[in-house]
Formats: structure tokens, sequence, C-alpha cells
């Protein structure tokens, strides 16, 4: 269910490339939030630091932050989900990626979790 990438304890994941990361929600986030019916993205070219929110996804349960997992400057936003924001809830790990940033220092990648990690993580929760 989870794919190779790094993931943080707000439920985002990060998937590398070069100095890019491309950053989404995971399915467990998605599915706790339940049907997504709006997702306000950040501004191209706007810088952020690990733990500051990027956005917000609205739901039908709730309106919840997405958090910026590592520092960075917005590359690219998904636009495709200004319209269909329920993207999200059907591949929250691929077409319904968030933004790609540019890192400011990969070093930050050690803090995150890998996807066996993040299982335990899941799992101690749920207890």
């Amino acid at each position: 269910m989870y794919p190779d990438c790094y993931y943080s304890k707000e439920h985002e994941w990060i998937q590398v490339k070069d100095d890019t990361a491309t950053v989404g929600i995971t399915h467990y986030a998605q599915e706790q939030l339940g049907d997504i019916v709006f997702v306000e993205l950040p501004e191209v070219g706007r810088e952020f630091q690990a733990g500051e929110s990027l956005g917000t996804i609205e739901s039908v349960k709730a309106v919840s932050d997405i958090y910026a997992p590592l520092s960075g400057t917005v590359a690219e936003v998904n636009t495709e989900l200004e319209d269909k924001s329920e993207l999200i809830n059907e591949d929250p790990h691929g077409e319904g990626w968030i933004v790609k940033m540019s890192l400011s220092s990969k070093g930050e990648l050690e803090e995150m979790m890998d996807k066996d990690q993040y299982q335990q993580f899941l799992s101690e929760e749920a207890e």
C-alpha cells in the first residue's frame, strides 16, 4: 500500500529525485479525512521551513493543514487538484500529489521515516 518514499509523523509522503521533492498526503491521511472537497495550494516560488503549513485540505469531515515535511521552495503545484480535489482520495501516492519543492537541505531527510517505519508508526498510533 505504501510506496518507497519518506514519510512524516504528520502523514505527508515525500519522493525525492535529484534536489526536487514531490509531496502529498498518505493513504492513511486521506482515509481519515474522508471525501476531499477543496485544496488550498501555495504559490510557486514561496519558501517554507520544515513544519510550516503549506496550505489546507478541506474534506466533508474537517479542514486540515498540509505541512512542509522539508525546507525548500515550491517549484510546482498540482493545479489539477483545483478542479479535481478527489484525486487525493483516488490516488494519494500518485496523481494526488500536492507540491514539488526544491530542497534547501537534503540532510532533513534523515528525520523522515521509510515505509516500514511509517507502517510501524501507524500501528503504534492505533493502539
